[in-house]
């Protein structure tokens, strides 16, 4: 029993990550999803466009659900330990798990395979992601905000990274 606790005793304790790097993590993960909703909030409104959606806009709404799937993951495992912004990633996952949801729904209601007046009515209401996606660009807005305060007014050296999927 000795010989347990003297080896528990002399384990080092685990490194903890400054602030400053996890709110960087976190705001890269953020700006890609930013970057992420444009071309996802097209091709939903795409998908409620009164002529009808194309088979690109499947190939659009297909990619950016992928997207969203990855953000999602890449989001769910940073490691983060301050509080605030543990709220900040699990109010991130929410709504990133809402854009993607939305992008599945309206795919599915573009290219039903049993069209009639009700799934009409509601495929011609999608016009873009809608307020959850202005709710991420606020919080990443407002991590952005505190990222310069913490730094001294410099702004926390964070580009985002441009996806394989993007034509531009």
């Amino acid at each position: 029993m000795r010989l347990i606790t003297h080896l528990r005793r002399r384990q080092p304790a685990p490194s903890r990550v400054p602030r400053a790097s996890e709110l960087r993590a976190l705001l890269e993960v953020l700006d890609d999803a930013v970057a992420a909703q444009q071309p996802a909030d097209t091709a939903v409104a795409a998908c409620g466009a009164p002529d009808g959606a194309t088979g690109q806009v499947a190939q659009d709404c297909g990619q950016a659900g992928v997207r969203f799937h990855r953000l999602r993951a890449r989001l769910r495992n940073l490691p983060l330990t301050e509080p605030d912004l543990l709220q900040a990633q699990d109010l991130a996952g929410r709504l990133l798990a809402y854009d993607q949801w939305m992008v599945r729904q309206a795919l599915n209601l573009a290219f039903t395979a049993h069209p009639d007046a009700r799934t009409e009515e509601a495929r011609l209401q999608f016009n873009g992601l809608g307020r959850p996606a202005d709710d991420l660009r606020r919080l990443r807005d407002a991590l952005k905000d505190t990222s310069t305060r913490e730094t001294g007014n410099r702004p926390v050296a964070h580009e985002p990274r441009r996806s394989p999927w993007s034509s531009t």
